[in-house]
């Protein structure tokens, strides 16, 4: 460990692995070069924008046998959100990056490419590529904008710098390609992992992660909505967005300021089910919702999305559909998938099942990055008996998910008296059971129509009109 002196403030500030260069002084926020010997002030680095995240600058633990502590951060945004990459320092000197986004975490360390590597320009989402003697599929890539650090790092960043990286998977496996220096990247590999199997110690419990985060919530909670005026109180910590619940405005959450990012838009209230912050206790954790979004495939079905979030356990959804409720994940483990009508996870084969367009149709409460009306994505659906498996692709992202039924009995020991009884039951889509009768009547009296035309139409049509119209009362009044 090597200790200097905050040019700025004189505060003292740790170097604690040698191959750093740069650290952030604590107190001042001054960012310090380290070159080969003297310490320069680089100017001041913006704070790290306070979150509901666990990890903390000094957060210890182990994976394979070696233990390891957090030594700094950096947060990087992109359009549509932002993510931290925690630097990590191992008991034998070696650095690696644990990257957070989403509730989802990955460990990889630097290492050396074994064949030519794809250009940047080059990769497509969905794709796969023969990565370290692996198949692994192209799930994000991006150009990211560092906003701010702390603690220390193994390379200079500052305001404006730009990183541009590829991820991929394959399995549990994670590879990120990084082309932030130039054309040729570097390799980083590892895999997907969760807190509980990195045994991490010295996390922020809740109480702590409330008050850290209102440092920063209660400069927006005391703020109107920029664009109607309307009160913004609901707003987690977790959050990169809040759509205003009064006039539907986008409002990003990521500076000290709210801002509008669709100022204007307007879309019908979304009724949910489920209401905001509405909380549940399930496999022990409690969660909350914290947004909902109705979304609608290319064949006009309609079915509401909601986040919950849990500050240890992250991020699930609940998939309310005419046919019931799902409960879904996203998912650390991918398969390999090669377009095909079946694809394999574990010992389980998939079938595919649906592929069709998804679109955002209104949205309230909040998200962990922007949700737009209109945003779409390209959704395949496998099954596996009751299990399914949903790969999303957009233009910059692939996500696999995995999604079970969740019975009435189980809705209600989750939630309690917070769901409606008839929330619980599936919605029968009447009218589409009510055209299909018509059609039986139709097909049923087909030769006396065709017969006797002139005398009996009018008694068909009297039918069929008394069995549509209070169908058609009813779907209005389930709406």
């Amino acid at each position: 460990m090597q200790k200097v002196t905050c040019p700025s403030c004189g505060a003292p500030v740790d170097f604690k692995s040698h191959a750093s260069v740069m650290a952030v002084c604590g107190y001042c926020k001054s960012t310090l070069f380290k070159d080969a010997d003297s310490v320069r002030d680089m100017g001041k680095m913006s704070a790290v924008l306070e979150d509901y995240s666990p990890l903390q600058v000094g957060t210890s633990g182990s994976f394979g046998g070696q233990e390891f502590s957090v030594v700094g951060r950096i947060q990087l945004r992109y359009d549509a959100g932002l993510w931290n990459e925690w630097h990590v320092l191992y008991a034998d000197g070696r650095a690696a990056w644990l990257s957070e986004s989403g509730g989802q975490y990955t460990l990889t360390e630097e290492t050396e490419a074994r064949a030519e590597l794809p250009r940047f320009d080059k990769i497509r989402i969905g794709a796969t590529y023969g990565i370290l003697g692996m198949l692994c599929t192209a799930a994000d890539v991006r150009t990211a904008q560092c906003t701010g650090g702390e603690g220390e790092l193994p390379f200079q960043v500052g305001a404006g710098w730009q990183a541009r990286v590829a991820d991929l998977r394959s399995g549990r496996s994670f590879v990120t390609l990084d082309y932030s220096e130039g054309e040729a990247p570097k390799l980083y590999a590892g895999q997907a992992v969760t807190l509980e199997q990195l045994k991490c110690q010295l996390l922020r419990d809740d109480d702590i992660v409330k008050d850290s985060a209102a440092k920063y919530t209660r400069k927006v909670e005391a703020l109107a909505c920029p664009s109607c005026g309307g009160s913004l109180n609901w707003v987690p910590g977790v959050t990169r967005q809040i759509v205003c619940p009064s006039c539907r405005s986008q409002v990003d959450t990521t500076a000290d300021v709210a801002t509008v990012m669709a100022a204007g838009e307007r879309m019908d209230r979304l009724k949910t089910t489920l209401e905001l912050g509405a909380k549940a206790t399930i496999s022990g954790r409690v969660y909350q919702v914290i947004g909902a979004m109705q979304r609608r495939d290319d064949e006009g079905e309609e079915w509401t999305e909601y986040q919950l979030y849990s500050p240890r356990a992250g991020f699930l959804w609940l998939i309310e559909t005419a046919e019931g409720w799902q409960r879904a994940k996203v998912q650390d483990e991918w398969p390999v998938w090669n377009r095909s009508e079946t694809v394999k996870l574990g010992s389980l084969t998939f079938r595919k099942l649906y592929e069709y367009e998804a679109t955002v149709v209104s949205a309230v409460g909040a998200f962990n990055w922007q949700v737009r009306a209109g945003d779409t994505a390209q959704v395949t659906e496998f099954e596996a008996g009751k299990n399914r498996l949903a790969a999303e692709q957009t233009v910059d992202e692939l996500s696999w998910s995995w999604s079970t039924p969740v019975g009435s009995d189980q809705m209600r020991a989750w939630f309690g008296i917070a769901v409606p009884d008839a929330a619980l039951a599936p919605k029968a889509d009447i009218m589409k059971v009510t055209e299909y009768f018509l059609y039986g009547i139709a097909g049923f009296n087909f030769i006396p129509l065709t017969t006797a035309f002139d005398d009996t139409w009018h008694y068909s049509a009297l039918a069929a009109a008394a069995i549509w119209l209070p169908a058609k009362i009813i779907s209005l009044m389930q709406d």
